[in-house]
């Protein structure tokens, strides 16, 4: 099988989360500042090598009514280019829904209101990948 990484792309950050190599348990990992498209997938890039990542998985916020807005463009952008420089598969999730179920997630943990801010991408990515593995994990591209 392999480890996946999964994504949460934002404007500002993109949060990182990992699974283990049999895909059976899924880790926040952390937060990469957002600086331009290059600089953040060679960000991303080193550490899929450093993790042994065989398979992408690239959070896609679409609207409610499923349409694809700027910010799923945005996700779109960043998914195909780090699939491109590392050569690793990659599918899209929809995660309209992510933030949301992470902060839950979060104040049911008890977690104060400023780590919440601090992990919030990360735990978004959590539920990314865990949604992506109980969908049967499929490595099609988005």
């Amino acid at each position: 099988m392999g480890r996946v990484l999964a994504l949460d792309v934002g404007t500002k950050t993109i949060g990182l989360a990992v699974s283990d190599p049999s895909r059976r348990m899924v880790f926040p990992l952390r937060t990469v500042a957002r600086r331009s498209v290059a600089k953040d997938t060679a960000e991303i890039a080193r550490v899929c090598t450093s993790q042994g990542i065989t398979q992408l998985v690239v959070g896609l916020p679409l609207t409610l009514d499923g349409g694809e807005a700027r910010s799923a463009h945005l996700a779109r952008q960043v998914g195909d280019a780090l699939a491109a420089l590392t050569g690793l598969p990659h599918a899209y999730v929809d995660e309209r829904f992510s933030t949301v179920e992470a902060e839950r997630r979060l104040r049911e943990a008890g977690a104060p209101a400023d780590r919440r801010k601090e992990v919030i991408d990360q735990y978004a990515a959590v539920v990314i990948l865990e949604d992506w593995i109980a969908a049967g994990g499929s490595t099609a591209d988005g």
